[in-house]
C-alpha cells in the first residue's frame, strides 16, 4: 500500500531545517543546495524504529510529526521522502531511484537495491542533479551535484565523483557514486536511472526495516554532519571525524550516557526510560 499523499507544510519544514533563503525565484542551483545542505545538517540520520522494534511509516504526516516536529531523524527512505515533498513545493521535478550500497561490501559482491536517492531537475536546467540526504556516511553528499561521470565536484568540504560501469545486465551503464577518504577514491553505492515509486520503497522500507537480516535491527546508526565536522554512533562507539580527516573515538559507557549523546550531540530525544540494545 501506498503512503497517503498530502501537502507538506513547507513553512515548517523550512523553519525545520532553518534555511530563511526566498523561494520566490524560479527554483534554482542555488536554492536546491543549499535546501540540501540545511536539511543534511539538521534533521540527523538515525535507525532507531527497526531497532526499538517497528518500521517507520513513509506516509507524509506521519514523516512531518517525527522529523519535522519533534526532535528525531529517520534513514534514507524518511529522509529522501520528506525531501522529495519539500523540492517539489519548491518547483523541482523529483525523480526516486534506489541504489546498491558498497560500502563495506567484499569486492564484486552485489547487495540488493536498499538505498533511495533523488534526482532532481531545475527548470531551463538542461544537467539533472542528485539529492541524497539519506546516506549514513561520512562519504555522504553535503549539496546536490550535478549528475556528470568523470568530474571532481567540491560540496562544501567534501569531495566527490561519480564513474559509470558496464551494467551486468547489458542495460544502461551503472552509475557509482565515489567519496575521496583517506586520501583514495571510495565507492559508495551504484545505481540507474530506471525511476522507483512510493510504493517501491514502502516493500524495501519494510524488508530493511524488519528482516534479521538487515544491520539496522541489529545495532544502532545514528549520523550528524556539520561543515567542519561529522560525528557518527555505532552501537556505543563515538566517532567524530574533523574535515581534515583527524578522528577522535570514545566508548559510552552504558544506555544512560548513549540517551545523553543523543540528545546533546545529534539533538535526538527519546523518552528518558528507552532502553537500547548493548
Amino acid at each position: 500500500m501506498e503512503p497517503a499523499r498530502t501537502n507538506l507544510d513547507l513553512d515548517a519544514y523550512l523553519a525545520r531545517i532553518d534555511w530563511t533563503g526566498d523561494r520566490r525565484p524560479a527554483p534554482t542551483v542555488d536554492t536546491l543546495r543549499a535546501v540540501h545542505q540545511a536539511h543534511l545538517m539538521s534533521i540527523p540520520f538515525e535507525n532507531l524504529e527497526p531497532l526499538l522494534g517497528s518500521a517507520p511509516s513513509l506516509a507524509l504526516p506521519d514523516l512531518e510529526a517525527k522529523l519535522v516536529r519533534s526532535r528525531r531523524g529517520g534513514y534514507c527512505y524518511e529522509h529522501n521522502t520528506l525531501l522529495t515533498a519539500a523540492l517539489t513545493a519548491l518547483g523541482f521535478g523529483v525523480t526516486g531511484l534506489s541504489g546498491r550500497v558498497r560500502v563495506g561490501a567484499a569486492p564484486g559482491a552485489v547487495r540488493p537495491r536498499t538505498h533511495m536517492l533523488l534526482l532532481v531537475e531545475i527548470p531551463g536546467e538542461e544537467r539533472r542533479y542528485v539529492a541524497d540526504v539519506g546516506f549514513g556516511s561520512i562519504g555522504s553528499l553535503l549539496e546536490a551535484v550535478p549528475l556528470v561521470a568523470g568530474t571532481e565536484f567540491h560540496d562544501g568540504t567534501r569531495r566527490h565523483r561519480y564513474i559509470r560501469e558496464p551494467h551486468p545486465g547489458g542495460l544502461e551503464d551503472l552509475w557509482v557514486f565515489q567519496a575521496f577518504l583517506d586520501g583514495s577514491w571510495q565507492d559508495q553505492y551504484a545505481f540507474t536511472r530506471e525511476p522507483c515509486h512510493p510504493s517501491d520503497y514502502v516493500v524495501i522500507n519494510w524488508y530493511v526495516a524488519t528482516s534479521p537480516r538487515s544491520p539496522f535491527q541489529h545495532s544502532l546508526y545514528v549520523q550528524r554532519a556539520t561543515l567542519d565536522r561529522h560525528l557518527s554512533l555505532s552501537g556505543r562507539t563515538l566517532v567524530e571525524t574533523g574535515s581534515d580527516g583527524t578522528r577522535k573515538e570514545r566508548q559510552l559507557a552504558d544506555n544512560e550516557e548513549v540517551l545523553a549523546v543523543l540528545a546533546t550531540d545529534f539533538r535526538i530525544e527519546l523518552p528518558p526510560d528507552t532502553v537500547l540494545p548493548d
